[in-house]
């Protein structure tokens, strides 16, 4: 953990800047978002990027604050206001990759490559394997079909010395213009090809999967200033005052990165987009304030699953849908089956890249293994799908033990997968580069008394950090982005961060993490919404109640008997006669969003399930669309959740309302009061209903009049205004007393004490505020309600209840249900 130089904020909310929401709107919610009680604005990508981002991930220029926006005046005026409201800003920066904009010349530095090759001053810019194939030439591969059939599509403006191809344009080599051309297209430092040859075929490192995303080489210190010297300056200039940094794990060192960034802003509030998965910890030598809270979600989640529930649910669902093992009957062999795809073809160039560099390893070692490509290959593959974490970190000692260890299991695993054990040698070698050794040398002292010449180093180093690199890409495509698509048991469960197949936590699991995090990480980040989130939190909590009435869920889809199944037809080419594994998905998201029947639930649901079912890839994908397939599951949605058939789902809402209150209540307040620095997302101080992206990226709007009105002693009218007013309260009790809540803070459960204890989280922050609310609502009504269970608030007060202003005595053990009687939580202070 690093302590800024400067206070950390005490709360920060998201704003997702795009051209219908740029700065000057951001600047009109200033005074509405100073009195909800936040300390700084978080404000998404601001430099130069495509036109017309929604999001600003594509950057292209990072010298300039993007001009869609209101450019650099505009950031600076809205910093100003800002200011003068009390009010810093966060931004998030983007170092891991830039556009492949269309036209290439928006991205000025990438054009110069393009024209020039690998002598543009720029080529040291960007992760290009110039010797990876194609004549030493950048694949481009934006074509729309093969090569011979795009031809006619070219035009050579030579005059201009560009290249067009429809809305395409490209630097032409100089002394080329001329040429016929077939003998122009060869003779350029880029190579134009099919879409499809990317997967196989791409020689540059890219975001994921995603081929207009080019990786930048921040590990370069000239490419490090190039790129972060605008927003390095607007740091000096105090227009920005802390950072998130996207995407750490793109990196070849983020420990060694974030040391220089922290250098270079003298040490300000920065967190880092790190998803942690299981036990993992974030490295203790990163220079950084913590992540951005996708670990704090998953242990608050994790409190409003029942996990006997959970295991019933699964139960219907495996009746309802009948799936294969590893097509989401069952959690492990599902992703494990996804990453075997997802490695096998969708990051195939990622991986013959190391196969290339390992063979040029083991081909100067003192004892050559004679590995052939293809044993080098399957070791590759075997290890990647094996490992539990985005990546490994070699080279940070705080993690090496640990990685080696996992390393080490990983490799037993990928031995198994070879018949013949000699073979088999071929994991030794990819397990001993990954960790950095030198290979048959466990010490890594350079073997056998030879020391590795520099290239040898060089190659050493840069398969350590690409396997690391190419296994983050890996977990990301087959867990996020497809696993969790084709086990759609409890959709709340399948979240960044989450494990659907554990989805439920205990208190002792939720205290162990916040005692944690104070010691270790006291400002870092959490959150319950963000852009990436494949559903928000307010969504996810009604989807979680389902846990707590398996049969119920049941009941409501088998009183629609075969209309609760997506019928396709089975003229439908490799589609099958139903879905109902996409139905089940619908169901449960329309339940979720409280679609109303007809066409406005509709247009946001059938996207959201269309984009399900591309991603898992079983039936229809964003590269291979089955248009009819897609069609019929549009009519279902329309027809089905969100039309006529959609009655059952209406009535369960309702039945399930107070319990629903519960769950968004008590993850609101846990977000607000656990350690760590809440980051809200814009527009879910109230109740926020969003599925995954485009609809969760909505330009941000904002209810100042209903904030007055509560403030002005009006009692809320509904379960949004009441989460409006709690968030406000809480948010004020941070801004107004940082110290309870800070790094010098301190953390302590307070347990309930009899039957229903189980039922209640509650823990004290500095002695003097306390934190109560209740889980699994349902099943504790079920059970009888509280009975005689009690809390005895912390010593001293008396405490006051800051919704309502009653008091309680401190040391007093109070019934939970008198405690409770008016809401599902309380928030006691002591001042």
């Amino acid at each position: 953990m690093t302590q800024p130089s400067s206070p950390s904020p005490t709360a920060t909310y998201r704003l997702q800047l795009q051209p219908d929401f740029p700065f000057a709107a951001a600047e009109r919610a200033v005074p509405h978002l100073a009195e909800l009680g936040v300390s700084h604005l978080h404000l998404s990508p601001v430099l130069e990027s495509v036109p017309g981002s929604t999001h600003g991930y594509d950057v292209v220029d990072h010298t300039a604050v993007r001009a869609e926006l209101g450019g650099e005046r505009g950031l600076r005026q809205l910093a100003a206001t800002a200011r003068a409201h009390g009010l810093g800003l966060v931004v998030d920066v983007v170092p891991n990759h830039m556009a492949v904009p269309q036209p290439a010349g928006l991205n000025g530095p990438l054009w110069e490559v393009l024209r020039d090759g690998p002598a543009s001053p720029y080529a040291r810019w960007f992760d290009i394997d110039w010797d990876g194939g194609h004549d030493g030439r950048l694949l481009l591969p934006v074509l729309g079909g093969p090569l011979g059939d795009e031809l006619p599509h070219f035009v050579v403006a030579a005059g201009d010395g560009v290249l067009r191809y429809h809305d395409h344009a490209f630097p032409l080599r100089p002394g080329t213009e001329e040429l016929p051309l077939p003998r122009l297209l060869a003779s350029q430092w880029y190579r134009l090809a099919w879409w499809r040859l990317a997967r196989s075929e791409l020689n540059y490192r890219r975001f994921f999967t995603i081929s207009e995303l080019i990786g930048v080489r921040v590990e370069d210190p000239e490419v490090f200033d190039a790129t972060h010297g605008t927003v390095l300056r607007l740091v000096r200039d105090g227009v920005i005052d802390g950072l998130r940094i996207d995407h750490p794990d793109g990196l070849v060192d983020p420990g060694g990165y974030l040391a220089r960034l922290h250098e270079g802003t003298g040490g300000r509030w920065t967190v880092v987009e790190k998803i942690l998965t299981g036990d993992e910890r974030l490295p203790a030598s990163w220079a950084c304030a913590g992540t951005t809270g996708y670990d704090a979600l998953r242990h608050i989640d994790g409190l409003f699953v029942c996990p006997q529930g959970s295991g019933r649910l699964f139960s219907h669902y495996r009746d309802f849908v009948t799936p294969l093992a590893d097509e989401g009957g069952d959690w492990e062999e599902t992703v494990r089956r996804a990453a075997y795809e997802v490695v096998t073809h969708d990051l195939a160039a990622e991986v013959e890249r190391l196969v290339r560099t390992a063979a040029r390893i083991s081909g100067r070692a003192p004892r050559p293994g004679d590995h052939a490509p293809w044993a080098l290959r399957q070791a590759l593959r075997e290890l990647l799908v094996r490992l539990p974490v985005y990546r490994p970190y070699a080279a940070d000692a705080t993690r090496a033990a640990t990685d080696a260890a996992m390393l080490g299991r990983a490799a037993t695993g990928a031995r198994g997968a070879f018949r013949v054990p000699e073979e088999a040698r071929a994991v030794d070698l990819i397990h001993d580069l990954a960790l950095g050794r030198c290979p048959d040398e466990p010490d890594g002292d350079g073997g056998h008394g030879d020391t590795p010449d520099a290239a040898d180093r060089a190659d050493r180093a840069d398969f350590a950090a690409r396997f690391a690199q190419t296994a983050s890409a890996l977990h990301a495509k087959s867990v996020e982005d497809t696993a969790f698509y084709r086990y759609p048991v409890l959709l709340s469960a399948c979240e960044v961060g989450g494990d659907p197949g554990e989805p439920a936590l205990g208190p002792d699991a939720f205290h162990a993490y916040c005692a944690r995090a104070q010691r270790d990480w006291p400002t870092t980040g959490t959150v319950l919404s963000t852009h990436d989130t494949k559903r928000s939190a307010d969504v996810r909590a009604r989807i979680a109640v389902l846990s707590e009435c398996p049969d119920r869920w049941r009941d409501v889809l088998g009183s629609m008997a075969e209309a609760a199944v997506c019928g396709v037809g089975s003229g439908v080419d490799g589609a099958g006669p139903a879905d109902p594994m996409v139905s089940w998905l619908a169901w449960q998201t329309a339940f979720g969003l409280g679609a109303p029947a007809g066409g406005a639930g509709a247009e946001r649901v059938a996207p959201a399930v269309l984009k399900a079912a591309r991603e898992a890839g079983l039936r229809t994908s964003w590269t291979e669309p089955r248009a009819d397939y897609e069609e019929a599951v549009t009519e279902f949605v329309h027809s089905g959740p969100c039309g006529p058939l959609g009655a059952p789902l209406a009535a369960l809402d309702a039945e399930l309302a107070p319990f629903v209150r519960a769950n968004v209540l008590g993850a609101a307040l846990l977000h607000l009061t656990m350690p760590g620095v809440p980051d809200l997302y814009q527009g879910s101080e109230r109740l926020h209903t969003a599925l995954v992206d485009p609809d969760n990226r909505a330009p941000a709007r904002f209810r100042p009049e209903l904030l007055a009105e509560l403030d002005g002693g009006a009692a809320p009218l509904d379960l949004s205004a009441e989460k409006l007013r709690l968030t406000a309260t809480a948010l004020r009790l941070r801004r107004r007393r940082p110290e309870w809540f800070g790094a010098a803070a301190s953390y302590e459960p307070v347990r309930a004490e009899g039957p229903a204890a189980d039922h209640c989280v509650a823990f004290c922050r500095s002695g003097r505020v306390v934190t109560v609310l209740t889980r699994l609502s349902l099943r504790l009504v079920e059970t009888g309600g509280w009975w005689d269970t009690g809390l005895r608030l912390p010593p001293g007060g008396p405490w006051r209840e800051l919704l309502t202003g009653r008091e309680v005595p401190g040391g007093a053990l109070v019934g939970l249900s008198e405690l409770l009687a008016d809401a599902p939580v309380a928030l006691f202070a002591a001042e």
